[in-house]
C-alpha cells in the first residue's frame, strides 16, 4: 500500500469510499490526467484473498462503527453494505435491470415521492456505455418489459432445473418471464472467465466472473496511477473560509490524525455513511452540516422490501446451480397502482443458488426447525427445494432518516442512527404478492410453500439529486449546492428507487456524472 501524503499535501481529487462509484470515479479522473487518492476505511481486500465460503463470505460485510437502527422495519444493515475495497458492489449479486422510464417521474405521473432532474431518455446512453464496458448477460427481446436500449454484451445464462420448474407455474398464471440481466460473464471478456455457475457470488465471486469493483474499475484506476488507501477513515469534510471543500481529515491504518487537502472532494461513500460524515462535519458557515442548507441532508433514505418464497417438489431441483442474483426474471404487475391500497412495481427474482445457510440458506428457510428435524429436512427436503423472491419499490419517506446518533465510534465522531418503517402502500404491495407467489408455486407442483418475513435491503436516498437547492442536496451530476467542489456520488443520490436492484443505475449515474465533472474542471474548481 502507498503511505497516505504527507499532513498539507494535496491532489486533484481525493474520493471518501472504494465501492462501485468511488472505483469507477477513480479511473474516469485518473484517465483524465488527475491526481486521485481513494480513502476507504475498511481492507485492502485484493480477487485473490477471496474464498469461497460462506464463512469466509462475511468478512465482506460491514465492519466498521456500528449503525444504531430503529424503525418499524430496521434495515438491513449487516446484509446490504459492505467494508473494504470494493464495497457492497465485492459481495453484490449483480442483478443488473434498468429503471423505466415512468421510474424517474414519479411526482409527475402519480404525485408520490419525487422526480428525478434527468430522463431515462439522459441516463440512456450512460446505461449502454457501462453495459459494453462491464459486459452484461441476458437476453433484451425476451425481457419485454425492458426500456428501449443496446442489446446485452453476453448471452444469457442457460435454465436451470429450479427455474424451468418455477417457470411453468408462471406460464400457468399467465405470467411471463426471461433471462435474468445480470453483471457476470457468461463468454470470456478480456482477462476475466466466465461464470462457473456454482453461486459463491455472495463471497465475492473469486473467479472473477461476476462485475465486482477489483476486476473492474478499480484494477483500471489503480493502472492509471489512482491510489487506494485501506484502513483510512474519514472523520471530517473541511471546508474553506469561502465555503468550500477544502479535503478531508481522516485517521490512517496506522491510527494517526492526518488531513489531506484536494480540489475535488468527492463523498462515495454510501448512503447511510456520506449523510453520517455530512452532518458530524458541521461548523461554522455550516451549522446544520455541511451541504445541508436545505436541511435534506439523511431525509428520504429508502430500501427495498424482500420476501422469499421456498416450495417442495416431487423431483430433485439441482438449487446448488447457478448463481445467487436468479435464473429468470418477470416484471408482469411492475405497474405501480395495480394494488388496491398498495403504490410501487414489483419485480419477480427467480431460482437463486441456494447454499446451506446465511443469506438465501435451505436452513436459514426454516428458522422453526431444531435437531432431527432439520437434520430430516436437509437430507431429505433441500434437495427438491426451488426458491425465488420478490422485490418491491419503497417511497422516499421524510421520516426515514439518518442522523446522527448520541454514541461515538472510536475516532470521537457520532455514530450514524437510521430509523426506517415500509409505507403502508409497500406493505400492501407485500401482502398482494404472498398471495400470488403461494400461487405460482403451487401452480409449479409445490408440495408445500412457505414465505419469510419481509427484509429490507440497498441503501438509497439520504442525498438525493434535483433540480433546485429547496428540494435536494446535489444537482444531477452529484454536485452539492453549497460547496461547487463537493461531489456526492452513489446511491444516495437516487430521489426515488423503483423496484431493481441499484447497482447499474449507480454506474450510469456516476459515469454520467464524473464524465461531466472532467468536461467542467475549470468550473468546479474556479
Amino acid at each position: 500500500m502507498v503511505e497516505p501524503s504527507r499532513p498539507g499535501a494535496g491532489v486533484d481529487v481525493v474520493i471518501v469510499g472504494a465501492g462501485a462509484a468511488g472505483s469507477l470515479a477513480a479511473a474516469r479522473l485518473a484517465a483524465a490526467g488527475k491526481s486521485v487518492t481513494v480513502l476507504e476505511s475498511g481492507p485492502a481486500w485484493t480477487v485473490q484473498s477471496l474464498v469461497s465460503s460462506q464463512i469466509w463470505g462475511r468478512r465482506l460485510k460491514w465492519g466498521g462503527p456500528r449503525v444504531v437502527l430503529d424503525g418499524a422495519n430496521p434495515f438491513g444493515h449487516s446484509m446490504a453494505m459492505g467494508w473494504g475495497l470494493g464495497g457492497a458492489a465485492l459481495h453484490h449479486y449483480a442483478n443488473w435491470p434498468r429503471l423505466r422510464p415512468e421510474d424517474f417521474r414519479l411526482k409527475t405521473l402519480y404525485g408520490r415521492g419525487a422526480d428525478w432532474p434527468i430522463s431515462y431518455e439522459e441516463l440512456r446512453p450512460w446505461y449502454d456505455l457501462i453495459q459494453g464496458e462491464i459486459g452484461i448477460s441476458g437476453d433484451a427481446e425476451a425481457e419485454v418489459w425492458r426500456p428501449p436500449g443496446a442489446p446485452y454484451s453476453q448471452p444469457p445464462f442457460p435454465t436451470f432445473p429450479q427455474a424451468e420448474t418455477i417457470a411453468k407455474g408462471f406460464a400457468a398464471r399467465g405470467l411471463r418471464t426471461a433471462p435474468a440481466p445480470l453483471a457476470i460473464l457468461t463468454e470470456p471478456k478480456g482477462d476475466r472467465a466466465p461464470c462457473l455457475f456454482d453461486g459463491w457470488c455472495d463471497a465475492g465471486c473469486p473467479t472473477g466472473a461476476l462485475a465486482n469493483p477489483l476486476v473492474t474499475y478499480q484494477k483500471d484506476a489503480v493502472r492509471l496511477g489512482a491510489r487506494f488507501l485501506a484502513g483510512c477513515t474519514v472523520t471530517r469534510v473541511n471546508l474553506d473560509g469561502r465555503g468550500r471543500a477544502a479535503g478531508v481529515a481522516f485517521v490512517d491504518a496506522k491510527g494517526e490524525q492526518r488531513t489531506l487537502e484536494a480540489a475535488v472532494v468527492i463523498l462515495a461513500a454510501s448512503a447511510i455513511q456520506t449523510p453520517r460524515l455530512l452532518l458530524a462535519s458541521a461548523g461554522p458557515g455550516a451549522e446544520r452540516g455541511v451541504a445541508n442548507s436545505s436541511g435534506l441532508v439523511g431525509q428520504g433514505f429508502m430500501a427495498h422490501a424482500l420476501t422469499s418464497f421456498m416450495g417442495i417438489f416431487d423431483t430433485p431441483q439441482d438449487n446448488h446451480l447457478g448463481v445467487s442474483g436468479g435464473n429468470l426474471v418477470c416484471r408482469d404487475g411492475w405497474e405501480k397502482t395495480r394494488v388496491p391500497g398498495g403504490f410501487g412495481s414489483r419485480e419477480w427474482v427467480i431460482a437463486s443458488s441456494l447454499k446451506p445457510n446465511d443469506l438465501i440458506g435451505i436452513a436459514m428457510s426454516r428458522p422453526d426447525l431444531f435437531g432431527q428435524r432439520l437434520h430430516a429436512f436437509m437430507r431429505d427436503d433441500a434437495p427438491r427445494i426451488a426458491h425465488m423472491g420478490a422485490l418491491f419499490e419503497p417511497l422516499p419517506l421524510p421520516q426515514n432518516r439518518i442522523e446522527l446518533a448520541t454514541q461515538k465510534d472510536a475516532y470521537g465522531v457520532p455514530m450514524a442512527r437510521l430509523t426506517y418503517a415500509l409505507a403502508p402502500e409497500t406493505l400492501a404491495l407485500v401482502e398482494d404478492a404472498k398471495i400470488e407467489g403461494v400461487a405460482i408455486m403451487k401452480a409449479a407442483g409445490a408440495k408445500a410453500v412457505w414465505t419469510s418475513p419481509i427484509v429490507t435491503n440497498h441503501a438509497l436516498g439520504g442525498t438525493p439529486m434535483g433540480s433546485s437547492p429547496a428540494d435536494s442536496v446535489t444537482d444531477s451530476y452529484g454536485r452539492t449546492w453549497d460547496a461547487p467542489n463537493l461531489f456526492i456520488y452513489g446511491g444516495g443520490l437516487f430521489p426515488t428507487a423503483g423496484a431493481a436492484g441499484p447497482t447499474f443505475t449507480i454506474h450510469a449515474v456516476t459515469r454520467r456524472a464524473v464524465d461531466h465533472l472532467i468536461d467542467t474542471w475549470k468550473a468546479a474548481t474556479a
